[in-house]
C-alpha cells in the first residue's frame, strides 16, 4: 500500500502539496509494486486540531479523481 498525505501537516513530514505532486508520488509508487493506494487528508499526528469535512474532501477529492483517470490500481480514503 502506498499511503499519499494530502494533509499539510502530516506527522510523518511526507505530505503532497497538490494533486501535480500526489500524482507523481502514485506513479513512483505504482513502479516500486503497491497493489492499492490510500488517500488522506486529515493528520493524525498527536495533538493535532480535527479539520472539518470540507477541508478534509477539498485535500482528498481532486488528488483521488486524477489518480482514478490516470493510475491503474485501486484507491482506498
Amino acid at each position: 500500500m502506498g499511503i499519499l498525505n494530502t494533509s499539510p501537516d502530516s506527522f510523518s513530514g511526507d505530505g503532497v502539496a497538490n494533486v501535480e505532486a500526489a500524482l507523481a508520488q502514485a506513479r513512483r509508487f505504482v513502479d516500486e509494486g503497491v497493489d492499492i493506494l490510500d488517500v488522506g487528508g486529515e493528520s493524525t499526528r498527536p495533538g493535532v486540531q480535527g479539520i472539518d469535512v470540507e477541508e478534509e474532501i477539498r485535500r482528498v477529492v481532486p488528488v483521488v479523481e486524477r489518480l482514478a483517470r490516470e493510475i491503474k490500481v485501486p484507491i482506498s480514503v
